[in-house]
Parts: C-alpha cells; structure tokens; sequence
C-alpha cells in the first residue's frame, strides 16, 4: 500500500498538524481530532432524511375516481 500518494498524503497531514500546532493547539489535540475525523469519514452516512417521513413529499393520488376500475 505505500506509495506515492500515501507519502504525499503524509506530507500534507504533517504541514496540517503543523499548522495548528503553530496557531497555538497542542499536537496531542490535533492528532486526535485527525484520527476521530479518519473513523468519522469511514462510516456510512446516515444523516440523509426519511422520505417517508418527509411532509414535504406530495402524496400520489388515489386510483380510485370512478373511471379507473
């Protein structure tokens, strides 16, 4: 798996960590919040709304006027 891109990628969390350990955060706090956001990117999203629940969904019309049947 290593490769190019993982030693680019490397490359660009290190200048982040950096950039915030410079602005003052300490370097414990900035590896956690990369690491939680690592698990949190690999989870499904599931914040996506119940259209079922939604009551700005127009319901169907009956097929029931009497020329249907």
């Amino acid at each position: 798996m290593e490769g190019h891109w993982t030693n680019e990628l490397r490359q660009k969390v290190e200048a982040l960590v950096d950039e915030y350990v410079a602005a003052g955060a300490s370097q414990s706090d900035v590896l956690d919040v990369v690491a939680k956001t690592g698990v949190d990117l690999r989870l499904p999203k599931t914040d996506e709304p119940d259209r079922a629940s939604d009551k700005a969904v127009v319901e169907e019309p009956a097929n029931d006027w009497p020329a249907a049947t």
